[in-house]
């Protein structure tokens, strides 16, 4: 009905990110009375010139559900800036062995890595540890993360400073792509959904996250040695 060989359709079938050209597309959505998204989701969200939804690359219903291969090759792909946004951060050392080994290294080749944590004295701190009410406490989890930074010893480019305003909305930034976590209610933080956002447009998605940690960053107060 479209004027290819059996073969062709059974290429499109086997390999999800094989799509014919557009003309093509066009005459098989026809035939079959169906949506061209339906089709060939990747194929026409490469294609859609607007729209900011376009720089989603993925979401997770958890941010538990997102591949920690996606955190490693993020971590390890980005050359120019890493940002932990993170309220504790404390998950990253738990999932991502010699973290402050491969942090300290990027930075020694001029990667400017950055933390912003929760103050685990501030009263936000404490009213969220009563929220959660579980055994490993915000500020414990906050704790842990400092000491781990400070056994990385000073590097040039690794800088941390307090925030308080990220408590519900972690931001964690690899050159032009991120995960953001907007935290749901009392739940923690690997509860909430979690979306991969790669930078496309200006004053899109990933600008207005990213504008969000600059202002944390630049009120932040800075975490002493």
């Amino acid at each position: 009905m479209v004027g290819v060989e059996p073969k062709t359709v059974e290429r499109w079938l086997s390999n999800p990110d094989r799509a014919p050209r557009e003309s093509t597309q066009e005459e098989a959505d026809r035939a079959l009375g169906v949506d061209p998204v339906t089709l060939w989701p990747k194929s026409v969200r490469s294609h859609v010139k607007t729209g900011h939804d376009r720089e989603i690359v993925a979401a997770y219903p958890f941010r538990s559900a997102a591949p920690t291969s996606l955190w490693a090759s993020l971590i390890d792909g980005a050359s120019q800036t890493l940002t932990f946004a993170g309220y504790t951060n404390y998950f990253l050392w738990q999932q991502h062995p010699r973290l402050g080994t491969r942090l300290a290294a990027k930075a020694k080749h001029g990667t400017r890595v950055r933390f912003l944590v929760g103050d685990p004295e501030s009263e936000v701190t404490t009213k969220r540890e009563e929220v959660e009410g579980v055994p490993l406490t915000v500020s414990t989890r906050i704790r842990i993360t400092l000491d781990a930074l400070a056994k990385m010893g000073r590097h040039e480019g690794v800088e941390a400073r307090f925030s308080d305003q990220h408590i519900a909305l972690s931001v964690f930034m690899f050159d032009d792509q991120m995960l953001v976590t907007p935290h749901i209610a009392s739940l923690l933080g690997d509860e909430s959904p979690t979306f991969h956002i790669r930078r496309l447009e200006d004053d899109g998605l990933y600008d207005r996250f990213a504008g969000h940690v600059t202002s944390l960053w630049e009120d932040g107060r800075p975490v002493e040695a």
